[in-house]
């Protein structure tokens, strides 16, 4: 499993730093407007499904803690503009190599977990089914990768976002 670009060993004798990793966001963040988060930490309280956490770099979805039900009681109880009225996410869920299936083990506690059914089983000849999930219909709930076993499933940032 890859935690992001390589780092080469050019860059490590120039003293040079990976980008920080990706950081999974609450429903309506953006990019930019996570810089208006002063972490005081009134969305994170407000959250009942206590998936939301502080982070040097402000409010961070969990997708290990459980399933964000996009209920908005973070963007109500945010006093600063860091919440959009647009209430999606700007990751989407991705399955890593591992993965039970890939060891040949059965699972399908992702597909089961999946809310909006974005997770379709692939069938395999004389092996486990693999699970694929669907982009276009995950909406990086992250109900999926709470409910899996292998710690496989990760949030990765949607292709185009505007923010």
């Amino acid at each position: 499993m890859s935690a992001g670009p390589a780092l080469s060993r050019r860059d490590v004798l120039r003293g040079a730093t990976r980008p920080a990793p990706f950081l999974p966001r609450p429903p309506g963040v953006t990019a930019a407007s996570l810089a208006a988060c002063t972490g005081c930490g009134a969305c994170v309280q407000a959250c009942p499904q206590a998936v939301l956490a502080l982070t040097p770099r402000g409010v961070a979805l969990r997708p290990e803690a459980g399933e964000c039900v996009f209920c908005g009681d973070c963007a109500a109880a945010c006093p600063e503009p860091v919440f959009a009225a647009d209430r999606r996410m700007a990751h989407v869920m991705r399955i890593s190599a591992d993965c039970f299936a890939h060891a040949g083990i059965s699972c399908m506690s992702c597909r089961d977990a999946c809310p909006e059914q974005a997770i379709a089983m692939q069938p395999r000849i004389g092996a486990p089914f693999l699970p694929r999930i669907d982009a276009a219909a995950c909406t990086g709930c992250a109900a999926c990768s709470a409910s899996c076993p292998a710690g496989a499933i990760l949030a990765v940032a949607r292709e185009a976002e505007d923010a």
